[in-house]
């Protein structure tokens, strides 16, 4: 067994996963089962294709991380399917950073390719409940209580929403 990480290079990205997992988990969660179907227009993504999409891309990121990039177009789930599913890549990037494994790509390309992605589609998420009549509370994220390794579906209770 590995050590845990102590670069601080990788404890911030961890940090980054566990916001993207804290905005992922109050996105999802709740949400109708009739949700993942919702179509906001002719040529756009469901949010069970934008959910499936984002499983991809942790998959795709750890691939990247440990040198041997591979790419999978996932047919989407069952909603709480694909939500578990979101949630086991994430922990699963999460624990790779949390070792001492090699990162074979710069942390910049993971940041500006998977994460930044992955940010969007959280956001794309939102405005998807809203259209779909099962809106999410806004929240003051600045004093969240966000950890590094808290990467799953079960986060702290929001400290202030509006």
């Amino acid at each position: 067994m590995s050590k845990p990480a102590t670069d601080p290079t990788r404890e911030l990205f961890r940090h980054i996963l566990a916001t993207l997992a804290y905005r992922a988990a109050k996105v999802v969660s709740n949400a109708p089962a009739a949700f993942a179907d919702f179509h906001a227009g002719e040529d756009s993504r469901t949010p069970g294709e934008i959910l499936a999409h984002m499983g991809d891309l942790f998959d795709w990121a750890l691939s990247a991380a440990k040198g041997k990039e591979v790419w999978h177009n996932s047919t989407p789930l069952a909603w709480n399917k694909e939500v578990e599913r979101f949630f086991g890549s994430l922990k699963k990037f999460d624990d790779f950073l949390a070792s001492n494994e090699r990162v074979h790509v710069a942390y910049e390309n993971l940041f500006q390719g998977p994460l930044s992605d992955a940010l969007t589609h959280v956001g794309q998420l939102a405005i998807l409940r809203r259209l779909a009549g099962t809106p999410v509370r806004a929240e003051n994220f600045f004093i969240a209580e966000v950890v590094a390794g808290r990467v799953g579906a079960d986060q702290a209770k929001p400290k202030m929403e509006f």
